[in-house]
């Protein structure tokens, strides 16, 4: 008996496009590779190019209304438990705006964790919405953050009862889940939605090992990159709606302000394929990848230095969380040598990009993608900078604060701060000045620093070190911290 996941609509598209030998007097100006430089041809390949076209006019006839990707949307709704799916060319980022924008408004109250990633704390800038910080739970030893509990919520909301919803991010780039049951529940008896940023989940609704899916869990919105965990390409992302307490017109509307008039094509095919793959093959592959996942990990335990973490280190009896075992986070410690430093040292001698680093931990991402050759090199690399780690230079230290020096007051919104007038002030004297910047460690992308909070000496000693150690600064005006920018209307 057919089934309906067999279709992949845009893909379709494409091919049928091609076979009635389409001539488009139309963007995009390369007209299928025709007008592509000869070596920009020879390195990507036609294929690219051909699936480079217009969604309205190209992919679909202009009179029929963007039928195609609404039965893609359609079929991955089905295929993930929700009602409603949006697909995003824009990445993740854009689809927790829309999110977020659908749930509060200007001056109203939401219930943020503050491990929240950036685009998040660009959502806030952009619509002026006053968050209600949540914080997670921290893990003093490892120096590490995980997604709040469900009485956090709780407490925030008896705290703040007119708060529009809540935002929680989960799993973490590290592989913690939060308990979104429990969540939901808290924000489900005030009748207030949650809206989960799930980037790193896109592969948890296809197999029952790893953690539970949100829409499973009773999340309102989920947001979910599939080129982080998914063979999308990057920057395709999709977020899906349930129930009732968000307006599927008003998240549509917040996605078209958002969203770009001229989307990628190959993005939404990406998006398309990857459905269909998972919905009909998605059990074995995930099966594959949980038994290489804890095949590397004894593995990688076994060799002196490293100790890879896992639910136990990271949840503990009592957390109520759960963990997805493909982010295999390693710690070093006992290396003697940073994250920072082993990953350098993996890319320019074996040619092995690694995920996350910081001051002790590495992180290598597996996904169905791996298998066993891609296994043995991870392992021969690692092993080899175990030998090599007592030869290698200490590196400079990173001045790691401890959780209650590394939260900052939240003083002005940050709204307020990235748009007032502004100054940029030697880093040795920004202590005690109103941040008028994000400052955000990349990878994984979480802010340390947010426009509105008092600069205090040790949150920007530990940026001041670690940049020096190796860590990657992206956005702040003077990426090398010479100076801070800040609010010049607060002289602290």
């Amino acid at each position: 008996m057919p089934n309906k996941h067999d279709a992949a609509p845009v893909l379709d598209a494409l091919a049928a496009y091609r076979r009635r030998g389409e001539l488009a007097f139309t963007p995009p100006g390369h007209k299928q590779a025709r007008g592509a430089a000869p070596e920009v041809r020879a390195l990507l390949g036609d294929a690219v190019f051909f699936g480079d076209l217009l969604a309205s006019g190209g992919l679909d006839d202009r009179r029929t209304g963007s039928r195609v990707l609404r039965r893609a949307e359609e079929l991955m709704a089905d295929a993930v438990n929700a009602d409603h799916t949006f697909f995003s060319t824009c990445g993740s980022s854009l689809s927790v705006k829309a999110a977020m924008l659908s749930v509060a408004a200007h001056g109203q109250e939401l219930l943020v964790g503050r491990d929240a990633h950036k685009s998040v704390i660009s959502g806030l800038i952009l619509s002026g919405i006053r968050p209600v910080w949540v914080e997670p739970r921290w893990d003093e030893d490892r120096h590490l953050a995980h997604p709040p509990t469900a009485d956090a919520y709780d407490r925030a909301f008896a705290a703040h009862p007119d708060a529009r919803g809540a935002l929680i991010t989960s799993p973490t780039p590290y592989g913690v889940a939060a308990d979104l049951r429990a969540v939901a529940e808290v924000c489900h008896r005030r009748s207030r939605p949650l809206v989960v940023d799930e980037a790193w989940g896109a592969h948890l609704p296809f197999h029952p090992a790893l953690p539970t899916w949100a829409m499973d869990a009773g999340a309102d919105v989920c947001v979910t990159s599939v080129h982080k965990m998914g063979s999308g390409l990057e920057q395709g992302s999709v977020f899906h709606l349930r129930g009732d307490l968000i307006d599927h017109d008003t998240l549509a509307s917040r996605a078209d302000l958002l969203g770009t008039t001229s989307p990628s094509v190959l993005l939404y095919a990406g998006i398309d394929g990857w459905r269909r793959q998972m919905v009909l093959e998605g059990h074995t592959l995930m099966s594959r990848a949980l038994a290489l996942a804890a095949a590397v990990r004894e593995e990688i335990e076994a060799v002196d230095g490293m100790h890879v973490n896992d639910r136990a280190d990271f949840c503990g009896p009592d957390a109520g969380c759960e963990f997805d075992p493909l982010p295999v986070v390693i710690d070093i410690r006992d290396l003697g040598i940073s994250g920072y430093r082993a990953a350098d040292w993996l890319r320019e001698h074996h040619h092995i990009d690694m995920h996350l680093m910081d001051h002790r931990r590495i992180t290598a991402q597996l996904t169905h993608a791996d298998d066993a050759e891609t296994a043995d090199r991870l392992l021969a690399g690692l092993r080899d900078l175990a030998h090599r780690a007592p030869a290698l230079p200490r590196g400079p230290e990173v001045s790691v604060p401890a959780p209650a020096e590394l939260r900052m007051e939240q003083e002005w919104l940050p709204r307020d701060a990235y748009f007032t007038p502004t100054e940029d002030v030697p880093v040795e004297r920004a202590a005690g000045r109103i941040a008028a910047e994000m400052i955000t460690p990349y990878p994984p992308g979480i802010p340390v620093v947010l426009p509105g909070e008092r600069l205090t000496e040790p949150v920007l000693r530990y940026l001041v070190t670690g940049l020096a150690a190796g860590m990657n600064l992206p956005d702040p005006a003077d990426p090398k911290l010479r100076t801070v920018r800040v609010c010049a209307g607060d002289q602290g």
